[in-house]
């Protein structure tokens, strides 16, 4: 009996032993009741939710995502219900939750704002998850396509430096971001190679290999042999036939033929120099004259506007005005002079004096119009940081003692000239006017586009705008991936549930 008793004992230790394998991470929130889960979805906006048919069934799946839980640490909440427990199972029936149901046992399913937003269908891999987590409504990662099998993905600069060593043969390495470009040239190295890499570097931490191979815009495609970078694959119209065509025998990208200079065009626009600027302008009693860069975007498409005006003009008999044109890169005297520091920049002389400056004048209609009667332009709009407003503008060398002092403070950072920006500024102007009173509490802004905050909203991860960071007395929190809109007032509601509790993902630390 001793022995039988014995094997028991043995047999149930093994058991226990069993049943506490899995070491959970303190990250990954365990909910059996519907209020603890509401409360989750209230103050989370980005949650995976593991649903299990028993804590066994959950076992491998929890040691996977314990190593997610930390690579999404403030950013993605991770939780378990496990269907099986009794106090769970209600839950369970009330979310309409079968793990049974699944061949595994396990089901994950993602919140988001929330509300549902999708089943996890994804590879099971932590690369995936932690992919899926950071950006819930982006693109699978690229090797998740079954079609890119044979391709060598690359996820650090080791990985690559590795690559280029220890590779004999040629090399074409796409280096790219989750872009639609992007994306339908990888379908051409799909089916065409058999030796190639890929590396996403839309991420900032990769500013180091994009400086080192000239990386200016997605996908850019460089060619290597003996692990020595030769040169670019720059037809991005190719046909897959053009591009196998030209692995047989590689070369270079022709030089493109230089534009011809604006002023050797024929047009009807005066093209002034530092010698000649003077001269001219004391000359003709009205002209408009356009500073311009000729690299410049924004230059290249008001160009044909102002010709097309130009034109028009020079053939009035009437005419109110000249156009004129300088290239600030050439003629730095007179664009000193003028203090031109954007492009175009659009000023008007009359009786050879300078009188206005026209920022709101780019097509032809609209400046033959002003010129036939010329009008103060309006006075420009004051940015957001001149604005009185209870938002507080932060720089780089006042950002973490500003943010120590604050229990709650949500940080946008911004570029002046981001869309997406420009509609999230007056909801977020909106939520700190309704905390302004609550000196704990603080809504704060970064302009990214200073030279002075370059450093900082690198430092703070920021990769696109806007990006919003959630901070507690100073220390990075989380991102806010919830709504900007002024209907749900997402601003609000995420600060105003923080108040109530402090995010999970904080208390653990």
């Amino acid at each position: 009996h001793i022995r039988i008793w014995g094997l028991v004992l043995i047999s149930i230790s093994k058991s226990k032993t069993c049943l506490l394998s899995t070491k959970i991470s303190p990250l990954i929130e365990k909910i059996s009741d519907q209020k603890d889960f509401k409360k989750l979805l209230r103050t989370r906006n980005n949650v995976l939710v593991l649903y299990s048919k028993s804590s066994a069934a959950a076992d491998s799946s929890l040691r996977l995502l314990s190593d997610v839980a930390q690579a999404v640490k403030g950013r993605g909440t991770i939780s378990w219900i496990d269907c099986g427990d009794s106090e769970s199972r209600k839950l369970c029936k009330k979310m309409k939750v079968d793990p049974s149901s699944k061949e595994k046992g396990v089901e994950l399913l993602h919140y988001k704002d929330g509300t549902f937003h999708t089943e996890y269908t994804r590879a099971p891999t932590f690369k995936s998850m932690v992919a899926f987590l950071k950006d819930p409504e982006g693109a699978p990662l690229w090797e998740e396509d079954p079609d890119a099998k044979d391709i060598v993905h690359i996820d650090s600069e080791k990985e690559l430096k590795r690559l280029l060593k220890k590779e004999d043969k040629p090399v074409l390495l796409m280096f790219y971001a989750p872009c639609k470009r992007a994306v339908w040239s990888k379908k051409l190295f799909v089916f065409l190679f058999q030796v190639f890499a890929g590396m996403n570097v839309y991420s900032a931490e990769f500013e180091k290999i994009k400086e080192e191979y000239n990386v200016r815009g997605y996908p850019t495609i460089c060619y290597f042999e003996k692990g020595k970078f030769l040169f670019n694959f720059e037809n991005y119209s190719a046909t897959a036939k053009d591009i196998a065509e030209w692995l047989q025998n590689p070369q270079p990208p022709k030089p493109q033929a230089p534009e011809t200079p604006w002023p050797e065009e024929d047009n009807a626009v005066y093209h002034l120099t530092d010698d000649d600027f003077d001269k001219f302008i004391k000359e003709h009693s009205s002209v408009l004259v356009m500073f311009y860069a000729p690299w410049c975007g924004h230059c290249k498409k008001m160009k044909p506007e102002y010709e097309n005006a130009a034109e028009m003009l020079h053939a009035d008999s009437e005419r109110p005005g000249v156009l004129a044109a300088v290239d600030a890169t050439v003629n730095k005297a007179v664009a000193e002079k003028f203090h031109i520091s954007g492009f175009p920049t659009l000023k008007y002389f009359q009786d050879g004096e300078e009188k206005y400056t026209l920022p709101h004048l780019r097509t032809k209609s609209k400046i033959v119009e002003w010129l036939q009667n010329p009008q103060a332009p309006p006075p420009p709009e004051p940015t957001w940081e001149e604005r009185q407003t209870s938002v507080t503008h932060l720089a780089g060398e006042d950002f973490r003692e500003s943010l120590k002092k604050k229990k709650h403070a949500l940080v946008m950072f911004y570029a002046p000239w981001c869309p997406h920006c420009k509609n999230s500024i007056p909801h977020f102007t909106t939520a700190a006017e309704l905390f302004k009173e609550d000196r704990k509490i603080a809504y704060a802004a970064v302009d990214c586009a200073k030279e002075q905050n370059h450093d900082l909203c690198k430092q703070e991860g920021v990769d696109g705008y806007p990006t919003f960071n959630y901070y507690n007395y100073g220390k990075f929190i989380e991102k806010y991936n919830g709504d900007r809109g002024v209907s749900t007032c997402g601003f609000c509601i995420f600060i105003w549930n923080l108040c109530l509790e402090l995010p999970f993902a904080y208390l653990w630390n």
